[in-house]
């Protein structure tokens, strides 16, 4: 049990090509939709509509097809329950580091421990690419932090007014990292191999690090990326 609700078990997935994000985009869209209506600080205001949310994952099919992005979705019985990203540095000094991203738990699926599966499932999906340093930024003071610090995140600092909530006031954002346990700048086989600017080549496919089960997960919709 976690906070008297029956933890579930999450079938966690990478998405490996931009077209299985597409084929995703529609589920994609409504746990967006939900996050943000819940008030997390996603990138988006209230206004956000299911059109708008759609076009926002279509977007991101050349990143994932390009190797700068990578997106794992949980799913249950009822459909798409949570995704998060990582965003890989495509300069040549920085491919030793990623962006946690958009990571997002439907209301439905909160307080069983989710948030926590998918972060785990990025952080070891960012190893063993290569990244050796990962980084996010979240709302201060949101239950995501609270997340992080439980999974071993280091607090870096504070910046005030960062971005607006989706009803439109201004937030702090807190800016967390993480050392992993990859070699060398960028190191390893799977390493991101992409030239910085735009057209940059694909990297290697990188190794799925599966399903991860089990940790005590928040209520989560960061970071605000």
């Amino acid at each position: 049990m976690t906070g008297g609700r029956t933890a579930v078990t999450a079938d966690v997935s990478r998405l490996r090509t931009g077209g299985e994000l597409l084929a995703a985009a529609g589920p994609l869209a409504d746990l967006l939709l939900d996050t943000v209506h819940a008030g997390a600080s996603l990138g988006f205001l209230e206004s956000l509509d299911r059109t708008e949310a759609a076009e926002f994952w279509h977007d991101q099919a050349s990143a994932v097809d390009s190797g700068l992005l990578a997106v794992w979705v949980a799913r249950d019985a009822e459909g798409v329950t949570g995704t998060i990203g990582v965003r890989f540095g495509d300069k040549p000094n920085g491919r030793h580091r990623a962006e946690i991203v958009k990571l997002m738990v439907h209301r439905r699926a909160r307080g069983q421990g989710l948030g926590r599966t998918l972060l785990t499932a990025a952080e070891e999906g960012a190893t063993r690419r290569g990244a050796r340093l990962l980084h996010l930024d979240t709302e201060t003071g949101s239950p995501a932090e609270r997340l992080y610090r439980a999974a071993g995140w280091e607090r870096a600092g504070t910046i005030p007014d960062y971005a607006a909530d989706p009803y439109g006031k201004l937030h702090p954002t807190t800016l967390y990292y993480k050392r992993t346990g990859a070699a060398g700048v960028g190191g390893g086989p799977e390493a991101i191999t992409a030239s910085a600017g735009a057209g940059a080549g694909a990297a290697g496919g990188g190794t799925d690090p599966g399903t991860p089960r089990g940790g005590s997960g928040e209520r989560t919709g960061a970071p605000n990326t």
